[in-house]
Order: C-alpha cells, then structure tokens, then sequence
C-alpha cells in the first residue's frame, strides 16, 4: 500500500485541494488496487514546523510508505521520484512552498488489510482485488499469476 503522509501548513490545503491531491496520487498507482493508496494531509501550526532550527512557514514534506511494490534499481528510482515530483507539483512547488519527499519500502510481509496478507503482484487474487475494490480471503490456487497452467493431471487447490 502507498500511505502518503503530507505534513503542511495548517491553511495549504482546502477541503477540495486535498480531495483532488489525493485523487492525483491515487492516479499515479495504475498497477495496484486502487484502495491500497492511502493520503493522509497533517497540517502543521505555524509555531511547530522547523527546519535546521528556524521556523518555516512555507514548507510541506511528503513522506511515502510504499509496501505493495517496492522499485527496482537506480534508473527506475529515479524516473519514479521524478513522477512523484510532478505529481506534487501543483500542490506545493506551483504554491510557493519549500518541500521534501521520501520513501521508504517496508517489508510486504509485514502488512496486512482487514487481517489479511495481501496476494502477490499480478496474482488471481490481487485481479480479483483490484476489480471489487476491496481486501478478502482468498485461496492458496489465488496466489498463483493470472495466466499460470497446471500440468495435466494436477488441480488447483
């Protein structure tokens, strides 16, 4: 799951700036179920937000748990850090804002949704996940990819 955590100034953001943020960051996940991605907006009080011990007022730091996928190799890091810059820019660069993004991959196995350990990436259960919108059960023959055969003469359990 993407948990974006957005730390802002108490008035960045109006209730419709967040909700169409947070629709812009949902966007960017096209290859996992749209209900892993998580934004939630911290606003912060003027009298609280430092940086190297000065009071900014003018700052957001965006910080990214991202445990459903994790991005292999610098290349790759580098052309997704550019994708989330331009996700963000017209909330906080385009407003003025001084920033900084981070993220961080936990481990998968140590997430769960409604109990639940997520399927593995391009499994019959993550499809299945992906097309109801939402975490259940699912069998062990579900953790297979979508377009994986049995030999003759063996079944899905």
């Amino acid at each position: 799951m993407p948990f974006w955590q957005i730390f802002h100034p108490v008035d960045a953001y109006s209730s419709e700036d967040k909700k169409k943020f947070a629709e812009r960051i949902a966007d960017l996940y096209t290859r996992v179920p749209r209900f892993y991605v998580v934004t939630l907006f911290e606003p912060i009080p003027p009298d609280s937000y430092f940086v190297g011990g000065l009071s900014h007022p003018k700052f957001v730091r965006v910080k990214i748990d991202q445990m459903a996928r994790t991005v292999p190799g610098p290349v790759l890091r580098e052309w997704w850090m550019r994708r989330v810059e331009e996700v963000v820019a017209p909330y906080v660069r385009d407003r003025g804002f001084d920033w900084e993004i981070q993220i961080a991959e936990p481990p998968r196995d140590l997430w769960t949704l409604q109990g639940v350990i997520p399927p593995p990436f391009e499994s019959i259960a993550e499809k299945r996940w992906v097309k109801e919108n939402k975490a259940s059960p699912y069998t062990l023959a579900e953790k297979l990819p979508v377009n994986f055969t049995f030999a003759p003469g063996v079944a899905a359990r």
